[in-house]
């Protein structure tokens, strides 16, 4: 019986294949038979038994594995045993010089490395969308907020430009660590390569070139745990650009604002009690799965305070943080595709939102305007706040408090403030900033 989520609720089916016991295991055995293959090449071994080791070793049984665990009560020696069991007489040279973190963390380093080529391409499929978004808001202007608060006048174009240039920045990252973290090592007991003798350096590489994998430059028994770091880090990263894309259309479809809507299927219930609501569940498990991806940062980077040249705390660590963060995270990010494909924007409720406090929101334009004209800047700071405030206590119009100031009809007639206060003429550079994003920003989609 399934007891954890991503069991039965979260995950893809890509992604749980790459950290599932099975993919698991026949990684081990190509690194095992790439570390053959290595040494045949370079006189370790006699090459007819690396070849019949190329050509017999996918045929080992992972249930055979199994049953030599049980028996000897090592997870690594099992798997060497039933590889050896299925290369026959050559089986007697599989895992010759290695020590079981050569074989696992290189598995690893197979496992990260086609993580991350997954992520990789959701990223662009993201910030394709965003990028389109973007284009397509990128002259609609909205109310900008500032501590919950309506504030000077946005775009949507700008907001979707921000977002993609996050995860414009998110792909620049991933393919930045991928040499540093999808990494596999061949360094023996201690890291000193003794038990192969001159060749150790040879080898690595050689079985590196098999694997599609960097080698490390230098190591212990194990693979430095920073890198892993680095690749958690990396994942907790990108799942907070995902909450903080989730919390903004939570915040935009609350009720009393209405400016953005996740799709909501003609069939679908939006509560049990109260018929009527349509809740941005989707938005919603992002933001609450991210703070399970943030989680395991800490365990990574303890991973790596291991005593002398090893030690065994880590193994059943990550055992429980590769699989669940990877899991995780790929899913958050799959989610936050669908929803950004369907999502609505109201434009009738951002014209309202944006013109709600009936222009208080642009004193800014109106206090830059009168600096431009002579004021000083700490007086026409002063004159349009005390308006600001009389127009929210009294309800009356900004603008007919402005006209009838003294001192502001010196320096702007009451024309002059009325377009002061047309949202539309106080958005700057927004749309040439969205125009900008998007030429450099595209060409990483394809």
């Amino acid at each position: 019986m399934a007891i954890h989520p991503i069991d039965y609720r979260y995950g893809t089916t890509e992604m749980r294949s790459i950290w599932d016991e099975n993919n698991r295991f026949f990684s081990i055995v190509k690194t095992e038979i790439a570390l053959a293959k290595a040494e045949g090449e370079n006189g370790l071994i006699p090459k007819d038994a690396a070849e019949e080791i190329a050509q017999k070793g996918m045929n080992a049984s992972k249930k055979r594995a199994d049953e030599i665990e049980a028996l000897i009560n090592h997870d690594m020696m099992a798997v060497v045993k039933a590889i050896t069991e299925a290369t026959g007489d050559s089986g007697r040279w599989i895992h010759y010089g290695a020590t079981s973190n050569d074989i696992l963390d290189t598995a690893t380093g197979l496992q990260i490395r086609d993580s991350l080529f997954l992520i990789e391409e959701k990223l662009k499929k993201l910030l394709g969308l965003l990028l389109k978004k973007a284009e397509e808001t990128q002259k609609l202007v909205c109310a900008g907020r500032t501590h919950g608060q309506i504030g000077v006048p946005t775009t949507y174009g700008l907001r979707f430009s921000i977002w993609a240039a996050e995860t414009a920045r998110h792909i620049e990252r991933l393919q930045q660590m991928l040499p540093r973290v999808a990494v596999g090592q061949m360094t023996g007991a201690v890291g000193t390569q003794a038990s192969l003798g001159n060749k150790g350096h040879e080898v690595m590489i050689s079985m590196m070139n098999h694997l599609e994998l960097s080698p490390v430059e230098v190591s212990n028994q194990l693979i430095q745990r920073d890198r892993y770091a680095e690749y958690f880090m990396f994942l907790a990263n990108m799942a907070t650009t995902l909450d903080k894309i989730g919390i903004e259309i939570r915040m935009m479809q609350r009720s009393e604002i209405g400016e953005m809507e996740e799709a909501f299927g003609k069939n679908q219930v939006g509560s049990s009690t109260m018929p009527h609501k349509r809740n941005p569940i989707k938005s919603e498990q992002v933001c609450g799965l991210a703070r399970v991806v943030r989680s395991f940062v800490e365990p990574a980077l303890l991973n790596n305070t291991l005593w002398d040249e090893r030690d065994l705390t880590n193994s059943s660590c990550e055992r429980v943080i590769f699989p669940e963060a990877s899991i995780l995270a790929d899913h958050i990010l799959n989610v936050m595709i669908k929803v950004i494909e369907g999502l609505t924007l109201k434009p009738e409720n951002i014209k309202r939102n944006l013109e709600i406090l009936q222009g208080v929101n642009m004193a800014e334009s109106v206090m830059i305007e009168l600096t431009k004209k002579g004021m000083d800047r700490q007086e026409a700071h002063e004159i349009v706040r005390v308006a600001s405030m009389q127009a929210l206590e009294t309800k009356n119009p900004v603008s007919e408090i402005l006209s009838e100031n003294k001192n502001v009809s010196v320096y702007l007639s009451k024309e002059e403030i009325e377009s002061l206060l047309n949202a539309d003429n106080y958005i700057g550079t927004a749309e040439w900033q969205v125009e900008n994003i998007i030429k450099n920003l595209r060409p990483m989609v394809n």
